[in-house]
């Protein structure tokens, strides 16, 4: 039986305020909910020891609140759908959503007093109730500017919570769609990454990002079945006039991010014999300049060397 331990509040009694959902409800507990007030999710498991530590910190805030804000947890051993949507990889992970939409997130077991600051953010930044659909584009534009934020500070685990929180939302966000992909690509994940981009609406966007995208893919693609970059420079130590082995040394170096030494191999090789395999050399030194893009460093040096070259 529940009983009310807060009878000074009989209009918001604390279990309206936080509850137990799952995967099924999430749509009707949080969605829906949330355009009533801001709602919380505390994802959790329970062999997780900090999901023990701060949960009664997030009800403690949430009750605290009074209405204006709510909390749902969700097992993820027994609902692991809903997060696995929100690119949740380690809890406990809490999600807000505010208008029918996610507005933020933290990670890991923060203290009570930075739990609060947050629950005060979502709640003054929450749009008011039923609000109308062009707030929700403001909000996903806004969220994709962070996430690509995050991105570009090598914040993966954050810019995934991001782009995930989006998708839920729309999950034909070309932008949120094209930034996962990304994110599983500069994690090392490159089948995840097509996985992703495969979700990709027809037709498919002709800009800048996704063609960088679908040619790093491809450079990674090769240079999966290459042999160790070690390997490879002893080959040239012994035979400098091995191409093959500096074309393999170039797609190598690329895959492990190691821009501009890939360009200046290329650019050797050029010097040694431009019309090797059809300018393969140079062909490939393109591939380069359009996954990296335009204002990459190693663009800009690799198109430095190839002009020196060229019109020398």
């Amino acid at each position: 039986m529940n009983v009310n331990l807060n009878p000074a509040a009989p209009s918001a009694p604390p279990v309206a305020l936080v509850k137990d959902s799952t995967d099924r409800a999430f749509k009707a507990d949080v969605i829906d909910a949330s355009l009533e007030a801001p709602v919380l999710v505390d994802f959790w498991a329970p062999w997780c020891g900090p999901c023990r530590s701060l949960s009664p910190n997030i009800e403690k805030v949430v009750k605290e609140k009074a209405g204006k804000i709510r909390l749902v947890k969700i097992n993820i051993d027994e609902n692991p759908s809903i997060a696995g949507q929100l690119g949740v990889q380690s809890i406990p992970a809490v999600f807000a959503f505010a208008g029918g939409r996610p507005v933020d997130a933290f990670l890991g077991n923060i203290p009570e007093s930075e739990v609060r600051k947050f629950a005060d953010k979502v709640i003054a930044a929450a749009p008011p109730a039923a609000a109308g659909a062009g707030s929700l584009e403001a909000e996903i534009k806004n969220a994709v500017v962070a996430a690509k934020e995050a991105l570009a500070a090598g914040d993966l685990g954050r810019a995934a919570q991001i782009f995930g929180m989006v998708l839920q939302s729309q999950p034909e966000n070309t932008e949120a769609i094209l930034g996962m992909a990304r994110v599983y690509l500069k994690a090392g994940e490159p089948e995840q990454a097509q996985a992703v981009l495969d979700t990709l609406p027809d037709p498919k966007p002709k800009g800048d990002d996704y063609a960088s995208l679908v040619a790093a893919l491809k450079l990674m693609s090769e240079a999966a079945e290459l042999s160790e970059i070690a390997e490879l420079e002893q080959k040239l130590e012994r035979h400098p006039d091995d191409h093959q082995a500096r074309f393999d040394l170039a797609l190598a170096l690329n895959a492990e991010g190691k821009r501009i030494e890939a360009a200046e191999q290329l650019v050797t090789l050029m010097k040694r014999d431009r019309s090797w395999s059809d300018d393969a050399a140079r062909k490939k030194l393109l591939d380069f300049f359009e996954a990296w893009g335009a204002r990459d460093a190693a663009t800009l040096r690799g198109r430095r060397l190839l002009s020196a070259l060229l019109f020398s």
